[in-house]
């Protein structure tokens, strides 16, 4: 009777996330995350486990999702100090997704990331402070990259332009927009969990030096000429990657 218990339980939560056991995560789909880790070039070594937790529920084709506070796990490839003729550089990849207790391999690049500071700024409120309203689901916000955020209406936009939607608690959905001036050349058909990014947020925020020098197809490569030094609360954009020209 406690299999049968068990196989029950296995099977609502199966039904809540949509994802069968086994089921790969659509190429294409974003992963915001908040690392949990700290990375440095001058004291992490090969082998080492990071971690991150995703932020907001990530919407599936067929109305499945992949919940909020889920664990993505990866660890350090390779880092390099610097030196007086060479940037610190450091490679990671982030190797699956623990939904439950299911875990899902994924291979991913980095869209944007962000400092801690920018995540801690981009959930404060720019009402004055008269006009805060009654709760925070009469904030208004600015994101990582510059979207505008009301959520008393459930816009999210770009000046005058209606660019992506979020709930009153502040969960930002809205298609991926290119940025090619600043690398990524792909946009999205469907729309994308993105928690405190913009839709067209690509590239570093909040660390002056920091480069991504290789942004995916499983390894994602940091450089920097002082050191490459990464704190827990910064923000991911992690992208599910498709073929090798995905970016």
């Amino acid at each position: 009777m406690r299999g049968v218990g068990l196989l029950s339980l296995a099977i609502i939560v199966s039904a809540y996330t949509g994802l069968a056991w086994g089921q790969e995560i659509p190429a294409g789909t974003v992963l915001p995350v908040m690392l949990n880790s700290t990375l440095d070039a001058r004291r992490s070594k090969p082998s080492d486990k990071i971690s991150g937790k995703i932020m907001q529920d990530v919407p599936l084709p067929g109305g499945a999702k992949i919940p909020k506070g889920s664990t993505v796990w990866g660890n350090v490839i390779s880092a390099d100090a610097p030196t007086a003729t060479s940037p610190a550089r450091l490679a990671l990849s982030f190797s699956r997704v623990k939904v439950g207790q299911r875990e899902i391999p994924i291979a991913v690049h980095l869209r944007a990331l962000a400092a801690p500071y920018q995540v801690f700024e981009a959930k404060l409120p720019t009402n004055a402070i008269d006009d805060y309203g009654t709760s925070t689901s009469d904030w208004n916000t600015i994101q990582i990259g510059g979207a505008g955020v009301y959520r008393g209406s459930g816009e999210v936009v770009q000046g005058r332009t209606l660019v992506g939607r979020t709930t009153d608690y502040g969960a930002v959905t809205a298609k991926l927009m290119a940025a090619p001036q600043a690398g990524c050349k792909n946009d999205s058909e469907r729309e994308q969990a993105l928690w405190l990014f913009s839709p067209w947020s690509c590239g570093v925020e909040g660390y002056s030096e920091l480069k991504i020098l290789r942004p995916g197809n499983g390894v994602i490569e940091l450089q920097s000429p002082g050191n490459v030094h990464i704190a827990g609360g910064s923000g991911w954009l992690l992208r599910i990657d498709g073929d090798r020209s995905e970016q």
